[in-house]
């Protein structure tokens, strides 16, 4: 059995919400053993149960992680906290910067038990810098790296995007860095420290208004709605269908001819004024206007199939129920649905890293607060029966 190329890797997870936790995620999924130590309270996802389903990402984001209960905040807790560590390859966290310095677990700290210790920190804007101490969330990172500012339609006010995506393209981050550190360290013996900053993960996702921006000499570019980012293609936008909406990009003239002969349109293939991707641009307006009329004669999914048969890069504007429903995401396993002990019959992810000739990693759901201490503390870490009940007597675990 192929158990995931980082079977033997022990990883202490002290993340929370999404972005460690999407880290550790995918090392769990590779097949590292990660042991996931929440506060006396819990993850503060754990909380959003109070809110409908809201409690769904901390059960998408924990599956295959032990997870035990440990007060940081207390000596013993910290002492279990560095005998973890001495037996484990690295430790996960994105806290605010200098929070865990200060429980005297921080990086040097550990470095000084354990120096071939790889520490991966995740954080809003670094550890260093005007902006080191500045609150982060995935909302405020959008917001100051230009995200919302690019975001929406230009007579309109900025908005985010929808999805989480400073949290999780800081946590892809994270986990590049933490894998390649383990790589240094098996080649020179060398434990470090490595940081990602979400701010620096998303900045080079703005490429295409950066572009925008560049071209027009420092102007400040307008929010494009569901247009390209940068101006710089046409068709690109959603337009409307009998039945809902469907996304068009042509980013070819040849994609363009092939819109035309799916629209039965010969004389817009031969029109000089659009026979070119510059044209195009400069017409967006008639072009959108001639694409829109087209697709609103047609469902989204008989057009889909339409298009796809000339090639024509597109896609029907999905609803949630439709994704969480995919048979093609189901098909290949990247969905299941599961029995969870806490959130009953949902569909759960696996990691969209592949690697061929690595087993279906079976899911093992999260659970309650502290489901696995005694296997941990006990049994790993070595905590007699006595020890182990006075700790929790004493809320230490």
């Amino acid at each position: 059995m192929n158990t995931g190329p980082l079977y033997g890797v022990t990883i202490i997870d002290v993340g929370q919400i999404y972005n460690g936790p999407y880290c550790t995620f995918l090392l769990a999924m590779a097949g590292a053993r990660v042991i996931k130590i929440e506060p006396p309270r819990g993850d503060p996802l754990r909380r959003r149960t109070v809110v409908g389903g809201a409690a769904l990402p901390f059960a998408m984001l924990n599956s295959n992680k032990d997870m035990v209960s440990l007060n940081l905040k207390t000596e013993q807790g910290r002492d279990l906290f560095r005998a973890m560590v001495k037996r484990a390859d690295a430790v996960v966290e994105n806290y605010a910067p200098g929070t865990m310095d200060k429980l005297g677990v921080g990086y040097e700290d550990l470095k000084a038990i354990k120096p071939d210790i790889v520490y991966a920190a995740g954080s809003g804007y670094g550890r260093s810098g005007p902006k080191a101490k500045y609150p982060a969330m995935d909302l405020t990172v959008q917001a100051m790296t230009g995200v919302m500012s690019t975001t929406g339609f230009p007579d309109r006010p900025p908005v985010k995007a929808g999805p989480a995506i400073a949290d999780f393209f800081g946590g892809v981050h994270l986990y590049a860095g933490l894998v390649t550190a383990l790589y240094d360290r098996a080649v020179t013996g060398r434990g470090r420290l490595v940081e990602v900053a979400m701010m620096e993960a998303l900045y080079p996702s703005l490429s295409s208004s950066l572009g925008l921006y560049y071209g027009s000499h420092g102007d400040i570019p307008p929010r494009t709605g569901n247009r390209h980012a940068g101006l710089a293609e046409a068709p690109y936008n959603v337009y409307p269908t009998s039945d809902g909406h469907i996304a068009i990009i042509c980013v070819s003239d040849q994609h363009w001819i092939q819109l035309t002969e799916a629209m039965q349109r010969p004389d817009l293939a031969e029109d000089p004024a659009l026979a070119t991707l510059k044209q195009r641009v400069e017409r967006m307006d008639d072009v959108d206007a001639l694409v829109a009329d087209f697709t609103r004669q047609h469902a989204k999914q008989p057009l889909f199939d339409l298009l796809s048969e000339h090639r024509v890069p597109c896609a029907p504007v999905r609803t949630l129920d439709e994704v969480i429903n995919d048979d093609h995401l189901h098909a290949r396993g990247a969905l299941e649905w599961i029995d969870h002990p806490m959130y009953g019959r949902v569909a759960l992810p696996r990691s969209a890293l592949r690697f061929h000739g690595q087993d279906t990693v079976d899911l093992r759901p999260s659970g309650e607060l502290g489901r696995d201490n005694a296997a941990v503390f006990q049994e790993w870490l070595g905590l007699s029966p006595e020890a182990y009940a006075r700790m929790r007597d004493e809320g230490v675990i």
